[in-house]
């Protein structure tokens, strides 16, 4: 439970001073890398060899994967990997295996033409967003059980650990990728992005030894109670065969972590916490999955954007990110996603000005600050939500579903942000304000449930 005491602000920045914070980084930096390849690279990629707004955005539906991963959540729970799990844990036995699929399918895309192999091209990127919607199952899970439960404010710490290194991961991969394309294509490479995507697998193979440094708990209590949650089922089933054990199984792996989440917080708020996680961040959903388009369109260049929104915006999430954690701890995760909320009407807003103003790099500057910091503090207050309300049994499970349902708005509805701008007959200005009242009803929904929500300090 996160704790209230008052402590002054430098008092509540030394826990990140802990060991297991630097894993954690680790960690959401694997995870927020594969956004690199199927957001900004491929976006770009597709920009630059000719194909519409429209197409564009519809490709994004492979984002999708992130909101069913909790489908095949109980399976990452429970399965064993033949040898990996022997050799590296559990958890990171399922990271190593997707992250050799995702370096698979760079080298698969080194060799596509985007304009001739359009759909085998979309495939790979699916075969990635499944591959990294399965890790992140993994991934959360073994970072939420680096912390105790009873360590609410190392939880808050690690929240916020969490997304510093998802934003290191997508931002810095960015500027490699951004940076590695711009120097191929000036000496001449005529397949600059192809080449690219080999630079990028080395970035994998470096996390990937880098994540044998992370250390996975010796869990056995989980297992425990999923076995003892299994002999329950076969009680109420009756006789005891081996169709019954399959059904005790199969409905113990899926229909446990839900049954568990709606005891936990009764059906009506259960309900309540789930409108408002799928709801929370479509605006910024929308305006993020068409922003390289739009930078592009205005006049930028990939050096621009690369040094604006990718290095100096990860600057600025690194900072806020880290005081948005202390601010979640001190003032409480539901306050801190009113704020974020509010920040991320008036950050669209600006994105309005810089499309109605013209080219400007002081305003992309300013815009691209504004909502760095506002995504800071919305995920930090997101992430440590979802995770206070996980039960420690079916870790990986929960918080899949919750993270999924969130992704599933930001991913599927999105998904048409192109098709938006085009019906605006390009009228960027128009569109970002769209986004901004897209954030309301998330924010109304999180005030009818603020007062019940069973996580500690709100």
């Amino acid at each position: 439970m996160l704790e209230t005491k008052k402590e002054s602000w430098l008092q509540s920045l030394l826990v990140y001073r802990d060991i297991r914070m630097l894993r954690i980084l680790l960690l959401g930096s694997i995870s927020g890398f594969p956004w690199v390849l199927i957001a900004s690279s491929l976006s770009l990629w597709l920009k630059e060899e000719g194909l519409s707004r429209s197409t564009i955005g519809w490709a994004g539906l492979i984002f999708g994967v992130y909101a069913f991963n909790y489908l095949w959540a109980p399976i990452i729970d429970r399965i064993q990997i033949p040898l990996l799990t022997k050799k590296l844990g559990h958890r990171r036995g399922w990271i190593v295996l997707m992250q050799i699929a995702i370096l698979l399918s760079l080298l698969v895309w080194s060799f596509i033409n985007p304009t001739q192999n359009l759909a085998l091209l979309i495939t790979v990127g699916l075969i990635i967003a499944i591959a990294s919607a399965t890790q992140d199952i993994t991934v959360d899970a073994l970072r939420i059980e680096q912390i105790n439960e009873n360590e609410g404010k190392s939880m808050a710490a690690g929240a916020a650990m969490a997304v510093v290194g998802w934003w290191t991961g997508y931002k810095l991969g960015g500027v490699i990728a951004l940076f590695t394309a711009e120097y191929f294509e000036n000496i001449g490479i005529s397949n600059y992005w192809q080449s690219t995507f080999l630079v990028l697998g080395i970035v994998i193979i470096l996390m990937n030894i880098g994540l044998m440094f992370v250390h996975e708990p010796i869990e056995t209590n989980r297992q425990v109670k999923q076995r003892e949650n299994d002999e329950l089922i076969k009680g109420k089933l009756g006789s005891s065969n081996i169709i019954t054990n399959f059904i005790a199984y199969i409905t113990g792996t899926i229909g446990g972590p839900i049954i568990s989440f709606f005891k936990k917080n009764g059906f009506a708020i259960a309900v309540g916490i789930l409108g408002f996680v799928f709801l929370f961040k479509i605006g910024e959903a929308f305006l993020g999955r068409m922003s390289i388009v739009f930078y592009k369109e205005i006049g930028f260049s990939k050096g621009q954007i690369a040094i604006y929104s990718k290095g100096l915006g990860w600057i600025t999430t690194v900072v806020f990110t880290l005081l948005g954690g202390v601010m979640a701890m001190r003032a409480g995760t539901i306050k801190t996603m009113f704020f974020a909320g509010g920040l991320m009407a008036l950050t669209n807003l600006l994105f309005a000005v810089l499309a109605w103003s013209g080219k400007s790099e002081l305003l992309f500057a300013i815009a691209v600050i504004a909502d760095d910091i506002t995504a800071a503090f919305a995920t930090v207050a997101f992430v440590a939500f979802i995770s206070l309300l996980v039960d420690r049994t079916y870790t990986a499970t929960q918080y899949a579903l919750l993270a999924s349902i969130g992704t599933a708005g930001r991913t599927t509805l999105a998904s048409s942000s192109g098709a938006l701008v085009d019906w605006l007959n390009g009228d960027w200005g128009t569109f970002f304000v769209l986004t901004t009242i897209m954030v309301i009803p998330s924010l109304v929904c999180l005030w009818f449930i603020k007062n019940k929500i069973k996580i500690g300090a709100k």
